[in-house]
């Protein structure tokens, strides 16, 4: 999910109305010169949409991540720039105003509609590829799977794939590690929130309690579990990487993003979740704890941390287990499935890029993702690429537009040759505008354990 927005600006003047009823391909003006056309579907969602005189032909179908349902046609000022220039148009939506920004109920149905829209007023595109970010790159994926015939190829960044319960249940154990181990015996709302305030109240006192217990090894080794369950890289922004066995050293950097305001924004984010599938679609009771850690990444450095402060680790693994007892509303679980998930196949080519330290859709999804588009016999219109950076959705526009011109070459070759770290590198660099890092990564498993249905609620 995207904590940032990028508000939508004119890249030149507005074009007359008589320009965009032109054929695009006898434009003759200033190649820098775009139409910027706008407008509103029947749910209320509004469009918008940057062509340049010298179109290319394509068009590009943007998704905007979790923030303000504002339409946005690009995932920067600077990447839009770029691809203006070399002549793709691109148009997306605000996703429905009306509900939650957790727009899923809406999103893929609106971004369809905006390419009926626009093409009403410059023309069928000669060929349209989706790119999407944050939770728009899950809105991206479910456009891969479902817009074969309408969508000829799609680029994910940084994409929520996993889909929301995911999401919901990782961010849970989290959020409950915290609650029972630092905060003992309080009455701390987990799920269920009545309003933006109450998740904000929640967000403040686990925050709080993490920052009480960074001053001691029995806290930092607490702290570290519940970074291990919230999938937390161990290499924050502006910090040299820690060396693999710095187990203090990789504490301290997942601290880092917790003092920058993470759970302020899962709690937000877990508020518009259940505002969007009716309610709380997430879990703990049934959840093996001590297996659940057992396969995190982060295990080895738990344990060492709890061995160094002299805690037990499997006393507070047994606690966390005999103590969960939230179940989800099975309404919302439904929900949540139709809406909000994707990996059950894919229609056309897809290439997801992610950074290898994501602090708000961690890197592990992919791992998750893929594995679900391999499960569906998909797994050859999937590759998945990823950047040597940490932060969320974090790439220079050179790694952005690289990966599109990956991907605008499948679709028209057949062959995913340009998709390699080597070739992405090559392909970033070259264009000389703000570096690149493209490397050959195998992310670990999601932390999530849950590989059934919720478990039914007990009256």
């Amino acid at each position: 999910m995207s904590a940032r927005t990028r508000p939508r600006i004119a890249l030149a003047a507005l074009a007359s109305a008589a320009l965009a009823t032109l054929p695009w391909s006898a434009a003759q003006a200033d190649p820098k010169a775009t139409a910027h056309l706008t407008g509103t579907l029947a749910d209320g969602a509004t469009w918008v949409a940057d062509v340049p005189d010298r179109w290319n032909g394509t068009l590009l179908l943007f998704s905007h991540g979790f923030g303000p349902t504002v339409a946005q046609d690009a995932p920067s000022d600077a990447v839009r720039a770029e691809l203006l220039a070399e002549g793709y148009a691109m148009a997306g939506s605000s996703y429905d105003p009306h509900g939650s920004m957790w727009a899923l109920n809406s999103a893929e149905a609106d971004q369809f509609a905006t390419l009926d829209a626009v093409a009403a007023k410059i023309g069928t595109p000669r060929r349209t590829l989706a790119v999407g970010q944050s939770m728009g790159g899950l809105v991206n994926a479910q456009i891969a799977r479902d817009g074969a015939g309408r969508v000829d190829g799609a680029l994910g960044l940084c994409g929520l794939v996993a889909g929301g319960t995911d999401l919901d249940n990782y961010q849970l154990d989290a959020e409950y590690t915290i609650a029972r181990l630092l905060l003992p015996g309080q009455d701390l709302r987990l799920v269920r929130f009545g309003s933006a305030d109450d998740a904000a109240a929640t967000a403040g006192k686990l925050t709080d309690a993490v920052t009480a217990a960074q001053a001691t090894p029995r806290g930092r080794a607490r702290i570290a579990l519940a970074a291990a369950f919230l999938n937390l890289p161990a290499w924050a922004p502006g910090k040299d990487r820690p060396a693999p066995a710095d187990w203090a050293g990789q504490e301290e950097q997942q601290y880092t993003w917790f003092a920058q305001g993470i759970l302020a924004f899962v709690e937000g984010g877990r508020f518009a979740v259940e505002r969007s599938v009716g309610g709380n679609n997430s879990w703990n009771r049934g959840v093996d704890y001590a297996r659940l850690l057992a396969g995190s990444a982060h295990a080895p450095q738990v344990r060492a941390l709890y061995r160094a402060a002299g805690l037990d680790l499997r006393a507070d693994l047994t606690s966390l287990t005999r103590g969960g007892s939230i179940a989800a509303d099975p309404d919302a679980v439904r929900t949540a499935r139709r809406t909000s998930s994707a990996g059950q196949g894919l229609g056309m080519p897809l290439l997801d890029v992610h950074t290898i330290a994501d602090n708000l859709v961690p890197v592990e999804q992919e791992r998750r993702f893929g594995d679900r588009v391999r499960t569906a016999g998909d797994g050859a219109l999937l590759r998945q690429a990823y950047v040597e950076r940490q932060g969320h959705c974090a790439f220079t526009t050179a790694e952005t537009v690289a990966a599109l011109h990956a991907l605008d070459h499948r679709v028209t070759t057949g062959h995913w040759d340009d998709a390699t770290p080597a070739a992405l590198q090559r392909s970033a660099t070259a264009l000389g505008l703000d570096g690149a890092a493209y490397v050959p990564y195998h992310p670990a498993r999601l932390t999530v354990g849950r590989d059934r249905p919720a478990p039914p609620v007990r009256h």
